[in-house]
């Protein structure tokens, strides 16, 4: 507090009004493979629809039920966070590959070109399938002409009325505003059209005339590109104007192209076609936009979903600054692009001008300029293989979708791979595979790795849930375990089947649900038995949502399942007695005749007979956990006085008053004073406070006494 020391009004504030923060206990973490999406990353899903967008419908060949077990769970809450992971061994991005071409383009010099009065252009733009753009004049092409006699700005003005035009989509001019682009030159006019078979057809129309070397002027009707003798060589339009082919090197180790690859890996990117006949995947088309630039558009099932707008020319439009390479500068959500030379990364040599990429990539090579002479005696087909690189070159547009092909998704048929890909890395950094899932801002409660019963990968996510201390872990016996007794002897180590289970589970941060349930998938359009964990952590959201976490997620108030239709294995009352008692651990799920199928069981795997031996205890800890660690950071650092000690204990008392109220204790007490901080923790700069709680027990049996009495006696008095 300041201290004033003059006259005055002063105000000070301060913010007394500590409560404790309200958090989600229906998170749900959930590890496992897809076609699609972001690799080994807690990717936040809120809906059905958002999760198969991302990754991919599921299907029967995907390793393990993690899809499946997404989209069951969003029916219930609307937080799952979805880790994808990913074997490297087996996946392989989509991709596709298009070639760099030239454009056929007109070049004119900034020099007097020897026109003192309006003049006119006949073009004709044709593209890779020889196909002309424009059907003036009988298909002989469109007329531009340029009105301006001032010979020093005769290359600007071309510019201005052959790149300003209505005709920019077929036509255009090479020029970014940075000294041409680093060409040298003037302008040029430029066919949108690149690659082998795209041409540029240019003559001189009725009407245009040239100065001779006495100053008259002669109307010319020839091709201006073929030495003519009725006008001078200085200043002609022979020594001015060149034509440059379109046809990409063929035989050089420098011939350049796009590599355009999906972001992620994943067979989920391969375009094709369904078997109901509708378009799947993802697609590419390349657009000519006249001039230098172009587009990429991908496509996602058959529909346009981004657009880039790219070039060659100047820095920043190139297509990897313009899509990103990788992950670390992708503006796409599907696509990347990486440069090729000689069918080798170029990427990581950054090309930041039009002249790198002519210098650099393509020159050395020798390229093929091809122009078409209608002078009397000269006619036919001309080539020139002197040009050292084309001069203009964009992508080759794609009139078709293009599909991307060869993705893998990650889940090969070596099990140890899977394993490995599924427990993932915290060593890394990013974390990989369920260790991503140890991030204590995702507030995750509930975690799972369906369909997937590997003993390492079950082990490891039990594990993590007990050093985070964030979530419960749930699982269960493979599909087909066998009897009653086979899955008993499952979760107690001692499976008969060879490579199953060899270690009991002991744990109050994990549950065992069983057996597997029936359900019909909409994807497949079949019945297909799903694991049971699944519909347990289903249950434990649905909890949530109609009372507390710390209610019994069983029973047919809250454990009754509506979706799956049948039970892999019919339980009796003796089957329930053997899996829920004499120190197992298994939760069954049974189909009552008349009640339908329900969850009848909340324990964890703890063996020890205490309160963390119940699903509701261990997701109340953990909740009450949660609540403390974010309501008293804030006093980390303050006094470590009576004063401090009063403001813990009027921020937890009312938590906890809230939970009692809520029926999850029925009684509690928090310590906080000189008895739990004693002058040596105090000296050691340590504050300690002391909650005691009385969980609130479930009524799991049931007893009902019933007396019959003589006629005599007196009901009151017993």
């Amino acid at each position: 507090m300041g201290n004033f020391v003059s006259p005055g009004v002063y105000t000070i504030e301060k913010d007394i009004s500590d409560y404790t923060p309200s958090i989600n206990t229906s998170i749900v973490g959930i590890v496992g493979f897809a076609d699609k999406g972001p690799t080994n990353k807690a990717t936040l899903v809120t809906s059905q629809n958002n999760l198969v967008r991302a990754f991919g419908e599921p299907r029967e060949d995907i390793a393990g039920q993690g899809l499946e077990g997404a989209l069951e769970i969003l029916e219930t809450t609307n937080q799952v966070y979805f880790v994808r992971a990913v074997d490297s061994n087996t996946s392989s991005d989509a991709s596709a590959l298009v070639p760099i071409g030239g454009c056929p383009a007109l070049l004119v010099s900034g020099g007097d070109i020897g026109v003192s009065a309006p003049y006119t252009f006949r073009i004709q733009v044709r593209d890779a399938a020889n196909v002309p753009k424009f059907l003036d004049n009988d298909g002989e092409g469109r007329d531009f002409t340029v009105n301006v006699p001032d010979a020093t700005c005769q290359a600007a003005a071309l510019r201005s009325v052959i790149g300003g035009g209505l005709d920019s989509d077929v036509v255009g001019v090479f020029d970014d505003g940075q000294t041409d682009a680093g060409l040298g030159l003037s302008g040029a006019i430029v066919g949108s059209f690149a690659g082998s078979g795209a041409s540029l057809s240019v003559t001189a129309c009725s009407g245009t005339t040239f100065s001779e070397a006495n100053g008259a002027e002669v109307l010319k009707y020839s091709n201006p590109f073929v030495a003519d003798t009725d006008y001078g060589a200085s200043g002609s339009f022979l020594s001015s104007i060149k034509i440059f082919g379109s046809q990409v090197s063929s035989t050089g180790v420098k011939s350049a192209s796009y590599k355009i690859e999906s972001l992620y890996p994943g067979a989920g990117y391969n375009g094709g076609i369904r078997s109901d006949g509708t378009t799947s995947g993802n697609s590419i088309v390349v657009n000519a936009l006249g001039g230098q630039n172009f587009t990429v558009v991908v496509n996602e099932d058959g529909t346009a979903i981004e657009n880039f707008k790219t070039s060659f020319v100047g820095p920043g439009s190139f297509l990897e600054d313009v899509i990103g390479t990788g992950l670390t500068n992708a503006t796409s959500d599907v696509i990347k692009g990486n440069l090729l030379k000689g069918g080798l990364d170029a990427t990581a040599t950054k090309l930041t001008s039009y002249l790198d990429l002519l210098s650099t990539l393509l020159g050395g090579d020798t390229y093929t300029m091809v122009h078409q002479s209608t002078v009397p005696g000269e006619e036919g087909v001309k080539t020139d293989d002197s040009i050292n690189g084309p001069r203009f070159s964009k992508l080759v547009a794609v009139s078709d979708a293009q599909d991307l092909v060869g993705g893998q998704s990650g889940f090969g048929s070596n099990e140890g791979n899977r394993d490995n890909a599924l427990i993932g890395s915290a060593a890394e950094d990013p974390k990989t595979g369920m260790q991503a899932l140890d991030d204590r801002t995702l507030n995750i409660g509930l975690a799972l790795v369906p369909g997937i019963q590997s003993q390492s990968v079950q082990n490891n996510l039990i594990t993590l849930a007990e050093k985070t201390q964030d979530f419960l872990a749930l699982v269960s016996p493979p599909y087909a375990v066998g009897t009653v007794q086979d899955a008993i002897d499952w979760s107690n180590g001692r499976a008969a089947t060879t490579g199953s289970r060899t270690a009991a589970i002991n744990s109050s941060y994990a549950t065992i649900h069983w057996p597997w349930v029936k359900v019909f998938s909409s994807f497949d359009g079949i019945d297909r038995w799903f694991d049971p964990s699944i519909y347990a952590a289903r249950q434990m959201a649905f909890t949530d949502a109609v009372s507390d976490s710390w209610f019994a997620p069983a029973g047919f108030r809250r454990g009754r399942l509506t979706k799956p239709t049948e039970v892999e294995v019919k339980l009796n009352q003796g089957d329930r007695d053997s899996l829920y008692s004499g120190g197992n651990v298994i939760n069954p799920i049974v189909a009552f005749p008349q009640q339908g199928i329900t969850i009848f069981g909340q324990r964890t795997t703890q063996r020890e007979p205490t309160a963390l031996d119940r699903i509701n205890v261990r997701r109340l800890m953990i909740y009450i956990r949660k609540i403390i660690l974010l309501s008293t950071q804030r006093f980390v650092f303050e006094p470590n006085d009576e004063f401090t000690w009063a403001e813990i204990e009027g921020v937890l008392n009312p938590f906890l008053d809230d939970i009692r109220r809520r029926r999850g204790i029925t009684e509690f007490r928090v310590v906080c004073d000189e008895t739990t901080n004693t002058p040596l923790r105090v000296d050691r700069n340590e504050l300690w406070t002391k909650v005691l709680v009385k969980p609130t027990k479930t009524a799991e049996v049931l007893v009902f006494e019933i007396n019959l009495t003589n006629q005599s006696a007196q009901l009151g008095n017993l």
